[in-house]
């Protein structure tokens, strides 16, 4: 197998910027979120890229892709691959340049005339975001079995929609077999969504691992009344809690310390007028670290001090978890290949934990796993101004071709 070949970088944008027109938002960002028309409409373009590289598709029931190519040998394929979805005012390359960046090492493989030991895959996986179903990653959770099927396919949507009708309605329930993948290893090219790699010079991420994740609603039930006539000391405000449990959440990181972060993304006062004490406030936090018993911690803490604040407001409290993952490190043989493999093509390498969830973490429990970063510009993601040069794209695209052409030999 011959070890000098290059992807070509220009094909790899063309694709990235093709599927960047379905769900194109006016504003040059890309709206595609999963299972609707627009994720249907880069669905289709990707079969249709897989079908024209000879690619066997297979469409399992919660519509995760498949392409094969096959190998010298028949056996479990060594994959690639992320997902296509985005979030509502999402960019061009979270998720997308997993995926093209892995149809064009088997178009590189092909003009080269290189056939590999081992079967090699292209997939992507249905919701990764969980913009519009929760949880997030179901597609990879249903596909290596840690989620049952009927349970992903009954998930009601932000929108009232449910996710089983919505896979039958754009074409892509389809009938392979979930729950029970042979997968030689996994290996998802990413952007960093963060600003690390940029900010420190760096063109490559070896990832470790990536954190726990623990998102919660909190909806806490106080008492209206009038802004002017109700004394301080007896109200039951309900947005005044959830404002002490958003600024109790930022100290608590900041005292854990190391990787922990702490976000309050959504809050939502009833009846959210100038002059009225809420009475209502519902309200989500996103908590993440990579050491599991500091995440346990933080959960705790964060627990007891929303108990106490909403008992000494007078006000109740429930709790809903929306998301937990434990942190997942990836396989260290093959983060160390990553780490080797950019140094030998002169590419400056750090190894790094993903502060985002990703597929490559679900695949991570039924076969060795890894993934690969490249920068991402002023850190910025989730957000239509998210970018990566093309030539970056390409050094991590080199960097997978390599470490997949390996693993399959």
């Amino acid at each position: 197998m011959r070890h000098n070949l290059r992807v070509n970088g220009a094909r790899l944008q063309s694709r990235l910027e093709r599927l960047a027109e379905a769900g194109a938002r006016p504003d040059g960002g890309v709206n595609r979120l999963a299972l609707t028309d627009a994720d249907r409409d880069g669905r289709d373009l990707v079969v249709g890229w897989m079908r024209d590289l000879g690619l066997a598709v297979a469409i399992d029931a919660v519509g995760n892709v498949v392409g094969l190519r096959a190998g010298r040998e028949d056996g479990p394929p060594v994959m690639m691959g992320s997902h296509i979805d985005t979030v509502l005012t999402g960019g061009r390359y979270d998720g997308a340049l997993g995926v093209m960046a892995g149809l064009e090492v088997i178009e590189t493989l092909a003009e080269a005339g290189c056939v590999t030991r081992r079967p090699l895959a292209v997939a992507f996986f249905t919701n990764e975001e969980g913009a519009r179903f929760q949880p997030d990653m179901f597609g990879s959770l249903v596909f290596t079995g840690q989620l049952p099927l009927a349970a992903a396919l009954a998930t009601v949507g932000v929108d009232g929609a449910t996710a089983g009708e919505e896979l039958r309605r754009i074409g892509y329930a389809g009938d392979a077999a979930v729950g029970r993948p042979e997968v030689h290893a996994y290996v998802e090219l990413h952007v960093e969504q963060g600003p690390t790699l940029e900010a420190e010079g760096f063109v490559i991420g070896a990832v470790e691992g990536v954190q726990g994740i623990s998102w919660t609603e909190l909806t806490i039930s106080g008492q209206a009344n009038h802004a002017g006539t109700t004394p301080m000391r007896m109200r039951h405000d309900a947005g005044y809690v959830a404002a002490e449990i958003a600024t109790f959440a930022r100290r608590l990181a900041g005292e854990i310390g190391g990787h922990q972060v702490a976000t309050v993304g959504a809050l939502t006062l009833t009846p959210n007028l100038v002059n009225v004490v809420p009475e209502r406030a519902v309200m989500t936090v996103d908590l993440r670290n990579t050491d599991n018993a500091a995440l346990k911690d933080a959960e705790r803490r964060l627990t007891a001090f929303a108990a106490a604040t909403a008992a000494a407001e007078g006000v109740t409290l429930e709790s809903r978890t929306l998301a937990r993952f434990d942190p997942v490190p990836f396989a260290a043989p093959l983060v160390a290949r990553v780490e080797a493999i950019a140094r030998e093509l002169d590419l400056a390498v750090k190894r790094l934990p993903s502060g985002a969830g990703h597929d490559a973490q679900m695949l991570a429990a039924v076969c060795p796993a890894c993934m690969i970063f490249v920068p991402s510009a002023g850190g910025v993601s989730h957000n239509i101004a998210e970018y990566t040069a093309s030539d970056l794209c390409a050094a991590g695209a080199d960097v997978l071709l390599r470490l997949v052409t390996e693993l399959a030999e």
